[in-house]
């Protein structure tokens, strides 16, 4: 199972919300760049990026960082927020970036989904973000009637790479992420899903890896906070 530090981005800073509210936003630092090459320097695989603005203005704001982050580090990065059309989609995968997520587009728009899912084999990642496990949209800011298996299971023949499932009531708050409901789902559809959401602890980790069918997890706020530490969990999940 893979570990994927997560860089939120707002305003050019990395931050971290709770509950997905750009207003309880706490800021971890002001060079992103600096931050993903320390999560590369620990010997992470993987960089996960999150435009934060560009998830409610449905287009990339936080380019200048992710540029300088895709500059300063060799390991591949997979971005998420605001990316909602082809062209978006191109610029990016021509940028560097190794993989886009693509969430509000995945409800809205699913031909666009598997149109880029067919352009860029393996680099195209749908993003299901759920709350009492219905899917939301723009940002988490509006609730659909979209159950998250049904939506997951639109996309079995797509082609995509992954799904990134998080549990919005785990986000930012430190309290373990659904590990139930993340499984469940990873056993309904055959796409590699990745956890993300309430990522904790050593155990957290652990407790995914060991339900054998989970691809992947996704935490932020509690390597910042130092609750996890990466060298530790790296090495955990080598063993």
């Amino acid at each position: 199972m893979i570990l994927y530090p997560a860089i939120d981005l707002k305003d050019g800073q990395c931050v971290r919300l709770l509950h997905g509210e750009m207003d309880k936003a706490t800021v971890f630092g002001d060079d992103p760049a600096a931050q993903a090459a320390k999560f590369e320097a620990a010997g992470c695989e993987w960089v996960h990026l999150v435009d934060l603005n560009g998830a409610f203005a449905g287009e990339p704001v936080n380019a200048t960082a992710v540029e300088a982050i895709l500059a300063r580090i060799k390991v591949p990065a997979q971005l998420g927020g605001g990316i909602r059309d082809m062209a978006t989609i191109e610029r990016w995968l021509d940028k560097g970036l190794a993989r886009v997520i693509l969430g509000t587009v995945a409800v809205e728009n699913p031909a666009l989904v598997r149109e880029a899912a067919r352009a860029f084999p393996n680099r195209v990642a749908v993003g299901i973000d759920a709350r009492n496990g219905r899917v939301a949209t723009k940002g988490w800011a509006e609730e659909t009637d979209v159950m998250v298996t049904d939506l997951a299971r639109s996309f079995e023949d797509a082609g995509v790479a992954a799904i990134i499932y998080t549990d919005i009531m785990r986000d930012g708050a430190m309290t373990g992420p659904n590990i139930e409901a993340t499984e469940a789902l990873a056993r309904a559809v055959s796409i590699p899903v990745i956890a993300s959401g309430g990522v904790s602890s050593l155990p957290d980790l652990i407790a995914l890896r060991d339900t054998g069918v989970i691809a992947g997890a996704i935490s932020g706020r509690a390597i910042y906070d130092g609750a996890l530490d990466l060298t530790q969990a790296l090495a955990a999940l080598k063993a």
